[in-house]
């Protein structure tokens, strides 16, 4: 008899999209590989979809919010290279499934999240003292905890605040989903004199972040 999709462990729903989505994708990264195979990413989203938890789309958080597909959050974290002890501001907090991923791998993390829903789900999920959250308007990020190591915007924007880039250390990496007209695009770029240079690495669909619109007439 076939097995329901509502008796498949969670174990198995993370094996299932490592072979499915991540792998055949360049997620190749066995730190990456093992954060994504443990962390209970069904906890991170409403009761009401856990059991789509792994599917590979966004999936409605609440409050105009969502949580990317796999595969983003798979890139993402590759090109930020995460090693243990960095110092790491995420950007977008929300249900806090980026901030355990980041945790799982050793990294120092300091959220920020103004949704109070989010950050309300996000506790439930989780507890974890390298986790440290900030509440706050998302494009302001954390300038009292600053300088940080790596600075990853969890979500599509127009542009990424000075104020942000202020906020990385000399040589920390910044990666982000920038949006580009109809198009979205994984970003990333390593801090240089003070400046950062954002180059592609995929073109791929985020979830947008509120507080982050390029002003009127503005063009990359």
């Amino acid at each position: 008899m076939a097995t329901k999709y509502s008796e498949i462990t969670g174990a198995e729903m993370r094996a299932a999209m490592i072979d499915s989505q991540l792998r055949p994708n360049d997620v190749i990264d066995p730190t990456v590989l093992a954060a994504m195979a443990s962390v209970a990413r069904e906890k991170h989203v409403p009761e009401a979809l856990a059991s789509v938890a792994y599917m590979d789309r966004p999936l409605s958080l609440g409050a105009g919010r969502a949580l990317n597909p796999p595969l983003v959050t798979g890139r993402m974290l590759v090109a930020a290279e995460i090693r243990p002890g960095l110092r790491v501001l995420l950007i977008g907090g929300a249900s806090g499934y980026m901030a355990a991923l980041l945790a799982h791998m050793g990294a120092e993390v300091h959220a920020v999240e103004e949704e109070e829903a989010l950050t309300t789900l996000a506790h439930g999920a989780l507890a974890d003292s390298r986790i440290q959250w900030v509440k706050g308007p998302l494009a302001a990020g954390a300038p009292d905890a600053a300088p940080f190591d790596r600075i990853i915007i969890d979500g599509a924007v127009e542009v990424v605040p000075d104020a942000l880039v202020a906020q990385l250390a000399d040589g920390g990496r910044l990666v982000a989903a920038r949006r580009e007209s109809s198009v979205t695009r994984l970003v990333f770029g390593v801090k240089a004199g003070g400046t950062i240079s954002l180059r592609s690495f995929a073109d791929m669909g985020a979830s947008p972040l509120p507080g982050f619109a390029a002003p009127a007439g503005f063009r990359f």
